[in-house]
Formats: structure tokens, sequence, C-alpha cells
């Protein structure tokens, strides 16, 4: 069984997985525990809630892999959980995966966003930073704006709370020359917005469809060890099934 662990990344998620892989929400803590205890053979990690509950946990993450579950992270938390678990087999995927892994990013709110619910279809209601970035550096590459208004504009919009953070927002903040048409500049950034994370979540659900549907061997060169918060989050879930 595949599992994909998805929300406001990717709206259309169902529509697009049809029946070889399994939906599930945005993953808090237990969740990955729970899908491999359900028998998950690959499981894909894209959405995750956090500041408000508990996040997914590494430790299950682990577990997973012990078990020889292929698990694969993107977009956002995935793309965090992948670059912190790498070293002990989760495979990150996409640019954003990469961004983490090479430092570019460090910030678990460079991928945030706040949304609506998911019966309205999880509509964004401010930009992750990290389809700033991507956004900033297509405009650069098409000569649609110089790397000088562009590089302000970044700083920008790292300096702006996430739930904060839309174009308007950040043209309002940086630091431009006097002068500026500030509306041809939004204009501009709007009609360009690079949806990095889709981009990537649609990445990670193509290697799902390939990935094999059965437990692999466990990695070599570390073991899991079972420690006391972890048999508690053990009695948790089964107080909670």
């Amino acid at each position: 069984m595949k599992i994909l662990f998805c929300g406001p990344t990717l709206p259309d998620a169902q529509a697009l997985i049809g029946t070889d892989i399994v939906l599930r929400p945005p993953a808090v803590q237990g969740d990955i525990l729970r899908a491999t205890q359900d028998g998950a053979t690959v499981i894909g990690l894209v959405d995750g809630h956090f500041e408000q509950v508990a996040p997914v946990w590494h430790k299950e993450i682990l577990f997973a892999l012990s078990q020889g579950v292929g698990v694969y992270g993107a977009a956002s938390m995935g793309a965090l959980r992948a670059a912190e678990c790498a070293a002990f087999g989760m495979v990150g995927v996409g640019k954003i995966y990469q961004q983490y892994a090479a430092g570019e990013l460090e910030d678990d709110a460079d991928v945030a966003l706040l949304h609506g619910p998911a019966e309205l279809g999880y509509m964004p209601l401010t930009l992750p930073l990290v389809n700033v970035v991507a956004t900033l550096e297509d405009l650069c590459a098409r000569q649609k704006i110089d790397p000088a208004p562009a590089a302000q504009l970044r700083l920008a919009a790292a300096e702006i709370f996430y739930k904060h953070r839309s174009w308007r927002a950040i043209v309002a903040r940086a630091d431009l020359p006097t002068g500026t048409d500030l509306k041809r500049i939004e204009a501009c950034l709007s009609t360009g917005t690079i949806n990095q994370k889709r981009l990537d979540a649609l990445q990670l659900i193509d290697i799902l469809r390939s990935a094999p549907a059965l437990r692999s061997t466990a990695p070599e060169g570390w073991t899991f060890n079972s420690t006391s918060l972890w048999k508690r989050l053990l009695n948790q879930l089964v107080a909670s099934s």
C-alpha cells in the first residue's frame, strides 16, 4: 500500500493519484507510525501540521525506514524531514528539498503559508517564501526583473511573517529605488508566480507511482532503538485507535 500525506500544497491530489495511492491529510505526530502499522510499503510526505499540534516526529520516520518502508519527502514538511533524515534513508525529491539539504534554506517557516480549510480546497491566503524565491529567480532568468530589485524583494519577503506574506506586502516593504512603478512590479510578480511547492509535489507523485509496492530490507549502518518517549507514542496510538 502506498500512502501520500498531502493537503494545501496539492489540493487536487486525489484526482491526480487515482486509486493506486491512498491519500491522507497533512500529517501530525503519530501519522507516519500509524501508516507503517497499517501496512504501508511506500510513504510520501508532502504536507504536515505544525505550530498548534505536534509535527511529524523524526523517530517515526526512522521506525518506518527500519521496517523497510520507502519514505519520500518533498515540497513542504516532507522536504524538511527528508533533508533531516536523508542520512538514514529517507529520499528527498525536488528543488525545495535540494535547497534545504544544501543549507540554502534553514527556517521551517520558509515553506509555510496561511490557507483555508480542506472544505474550501485549502485556498491559499499567503505566499510561502520558497515560491517567492522561485518566482524571483525565474523572472531574473527571463530578464523581466533586474537582480538588484529582485534581491531587495527577496529580503523583504524573508522579513515578513508567513501569515502576512503577499506580493503587495513584499513590494511595499522592499527598499526599491525612488520612482519605481510599484504597481507594475506587483503585477509582474503576480502574473509570473512560480508554485515551486506544487511542482515538487507532482514530481514526488511520479516517483511514488513507479516505486515498488513492497517493503525492502532495512537500511544498513544504523539500528532503530526504542526509547521511553517512543513507547509512550506507541501507547498513545493504541489508546486512540
